[in-house]
């Protein structure tokens, strides 16, 4: 008779809870599809003595997440601590080195340090698996090491951080200010304990860094992607891309260029009927891109309890169905070193300044635009607002760099007040 597959679970927050609830709930529907039980042997978590809404009473109990990593009744290691460093690391690491397969949902740790726990993993036989760590419940990690592993992938992009999107959509249909919605997502408990790895874009970089080293087989670099938050977006952005017929997304991009491989997380411009455009509240949608299969959406929950629990529990289903993958979707030793695009793919930009209400105003503008061989594509006046009058641009495609340098050459004239904003607008 198979044994069972005995579980250690480290951390016992929301997404912790959610897999014992699973495994207790489905224990026999598990069984059929698996042809092996699955077991919880042990658990690990900062407080033994509080009310989780599901009992652990069955379960052996160790202080310490490495002493639980190193257990002999112990198959899987399932890490549900998060941080880059710490425990979490020491236990991963202590899990692989007695020779136990690691299942997590930490991206940090992963973004950081996961070629030398990937090669750790295979040297010593374990496999590592990460579905939880990027967009929760979308199994978009398994799509590209296992579904998409024949194609070419021409290009990952995807919303993929749920607080950022609840806030920007949370902005336009309320019409509220960043200010006012950041304090709203705060109270409901949307925000990390720093909210600089929300809106910072740091979370979502973190998970674009691992997608970007399955998609095209580099080491992980996670201070490779250009990073950019939601900080500067203000309601006026919002209510004036969308007179335009676009909605802004912090919005992570991988793509391979000519130039090098260029991994940037920005809010971008995205037309407002493409399905990035239309995704509303804490969702996720990531878009795959390859050569045979063309374009695939995937779109579910970003994050809670039952849609992490499930990715989590997905990479434990195939572990015990005999499963063995890569980290990374290939050897970590044949990872290549990435090598970052010296300059970004042009595209179209949205530009919105303040100008001073007085005659050569939008002309001195124009000419620095010219100047720096950006071409105007549309441009909007708003009403004015006592002596300043704001005006919105669209150009041509450009690069980056010639949007940076007119903005330097208007910032020389004496007629723009204050800094102008910049948001790539991407094709979908």
């Amino acid at each position: 008779m198979t044994q069972p597959l005995r579980l250690g679970i480290a951390g016992l927050g929301t997404v912790g809870r959610g897999v014992i609830r699973i495994v207790q709930d489905h224990a026999a529907l598990i069984e059929k599809r698996t042809g092996r039980a699955i077991e919880i042997a042990a658990v690990s978590a900062r407080t033994r003595d509080k009310d989780r809404g599901v009992s652990i009473e069955a379960y052996e109990w160790e202080d310490d997440p490495v002493a639980l990593a190193r257990r002999e009744d112990v198959d899987i290691f399932v890490e549900l601590m998060g941080g880059s460093e710490g425990s979490a690391k020491a236990a991963v690491e202590a899990a692989i080195a007695h020779g136990k397969d690691v299942v997590t949902a930490n991206k940090a740790m992963l973004a950081l340090h996961g070629q030398s726990l990937a090669e750790a993993a295979e040297t010593a036989g374990c496999v590592i698996r990460f579905e939880a760590a990027v967009a929760g419940g979308i199994p978009v990690v398994k799509a590209l090491t296992e579904g998409l592993a024949g194609n070419a992938v021409t290009r990952v992009m995807g919303v993929m951080n749920g607080t950022c999107n609840y806030i920007l959509t949370r902005m336009e249909g309320a019409g509220l200010t960043y200010d006012a919605v950041f304090a709203e997502a705060e109270a409901l408990g949307y925000l990390e304990a720093d909210p600089a790895l929300d809106v910072g874009g740091i979370d979502a970089a973190h998970k674009l860094a691992l997608l970007t080293s399955i998609a095209y087989g580099t080491r992980v670099d996670f201070d490779a992607v250009a990073l950019e938050g939601i900080e500067r977006i203000s309601i006026a952005d919002i209510e004036q891309a969308a007179d335009m017929g676009y909605r802004i997304k912090l919005l992570g991009v991988a793509q391979r260029t000519g130039r090098g491989l260029e991994v940037r997380m920005s809010p971008c411009l995205v037309p407002a009927s493409s399905p990035l455009g239309q995704l509303e509240g804490p969702t996720n949608m990531v878009v795959l891109e390859g050569d045979s299969v063309g374009q695939i959406v995937m779109r579910g929950a970003g994050a809670g309890e039952g849609p992490t629990a499930s990715a989590v529990m997905g990479d434990v289903l195939d572990i015990a169905r005999g499963t063995r993958v890569s980290t990374f979707g290939q050897p970590a030793a044949s990872l290549a070193e990435p090598q970052a695009a010296t300059v970004t793919t042009p595209a179209a930009f949205y530009l919105r300044m303040e100008l001073q209400d007085k005659p050569g105003a939008l002309a001195k503008t124009a000419m620095a635009l010219g100047e720096a061989g950006v071409s105007i594509n549309r441009m909007r006046q708003y009403d004015h607002v006592d002596t300043t009058a704001p005006v919105l641009i669209v150009t041509h495609k450009a690069a980056r760099a010639d949007i940076d340098d007119a903005l330097r050459r208007m910032a020389q004239t004496d007629v723009v007040i204050g800094d102008p904003v910049a948001i790539r607008i991407e094709e979908i």
